[in-house]
């Protein structure tokens, strides 16, 4: 089974904002290729830093927000 790498990013990048505290950061405790692709797209900063967590970008915040609510909102 192949699977859509874009799908992933967009589940990973809903769940960061979902753990983002006040200052924008969330824990980066994901697969280092997303997280790679995530920074490549400019949506985080570099999760290859020392830091336990990464800064969602403000396009990141955006995207991270609606893919939230796109992919895990409970239907009415």
């Amino acid at each position: 089974m192949e699977l859509d790498e874009s799908k992933i990013d967009q589940a990973v990048l809903a769940l960061l904002y979902l753990n983002r505290i006040q200052s924008g950061r969330a824990w980066k405790q994901f697969a280092w290729d997303t997280t790679d692709r995530l920074f490549e797209a400019d949506l985080i900063s570099d999760p290859t830093s020392t830091a336990k967590s990464v800064h969602l970008t403000e396009e990141g915040e955006r995207l991270g927000k609606e893919y939230l609510f796109r992919l895990f909102a409970a239907e009415e």
